[in-house]
């Protein structure tokens, strides 16, 4: 039999086509999850509208909605980044998913890439859904879109180490637990719905160095105040992504 009688010739397919495939999967298993979908458009489009059509919580001078959508969108950027693929990620090791793609030709390094990158992909999907929302509900964004684009990149990575920490290190169950106890405890204390300036100051300085509290911060002073690149939030971000990555790199464990 002469070489050339196969064709396609048989062998893996490049890196970035198995990215793109595997990253696409992600994606479709992600929108089409009930609870994922809840957690990712539903209750943030639900919190947006509702906290901004009736005067619930003090959030300042101004529209409710100039203070709330920044917020909003933070909370977007952790419910998919950490809540969500922590979740999905810890059934798929422990219903081995995660080990039998670790022996197919897609490296492990190029699984975590598809991950990342399904994440963005919703992301993109949740800012422009929640972004129309706003503006129909009055809301008028300041600041420069590079600035936003930084920060939610930050938030992106912080979250997802974190979320990747919890995933790997963690049984399931306890991962669905605690994913869902964190982001009901952020979503309270971390000023994305009720103002940090409400909390006493020694609670306010803690909180304030949290990661929903840094991104929603860092989003507020730029879409409401129409700052340049809030560094400080940049670096409290930064740095729980560094931290974060990094402890996920250490520790997941893929069975």
């Amino acid at each position: 039999m002469s070489a050339g009688t196969y064709a396609p010739a048989p062998g893996a397919a490049p890196v970035s086509r198995m990215i793109a495939a595997q990253a696409a999967l992600e994606t479709r298993m992600l929108l089409r999850n009930g609870e994922q979908l809840l957690l990712t458009v539903i209750i943030p489009a639900l919190l947006l509208t509702l906290f901004s059509a009736v005067d619930i919580v003090d959030t300042g001078s101004g529209k409710s909605v100039d203070f709330l959508a920044p917020g909003v969108l933070a909370l977007a950027v952790m419910s998919t980044a950490f809540t969500g693929q922590a979740i999905a990620t810890g059934f798929d090791r422990r219903y081995g998913v995660l080990k039998r793609l670790g022996a197919s030709p897609l490296p492990r390094w190029a699984l975590m890439a598809a991950k990342t990158l399904s994440v963005l992909v919703t992301e993109v999907l949740q800012v422009a859904l929640l972004t129309v929302i706003a503006l129909a509900l009055g809301w008028s964004p300041q600041g420069n879109p590079l600035s936003v684009a930084v920060l939610l990149l930050l938030g992106t990575a912080a979250f997802s180490g974190l979320g990747l920490l919890m995933a790997g290190t963690l049984k399931a169950e306890v991962t669905l637990a605690a994913a869902n106890l964190v982001f009901l405890l952020l979503l309270v204390g971390g000023g994305v719905i009720v103002p940090l300036e409400k909390f006493p100051g020694p609670v306010q300085a803690v909180l304030g160095l949290l990661p929903i509290s840094a991104l929603s911060d860092g989003l507020r002073e730029v879409l409401r105040h129409g700052a340049a690149l809030p560094w400080g939030d940049a670096a409290v971000l930064a740095v729980w992504a560094v931290l974060g990555l990094g402890a996920a790199a250490r520790w997941f464990r893929w069975e």
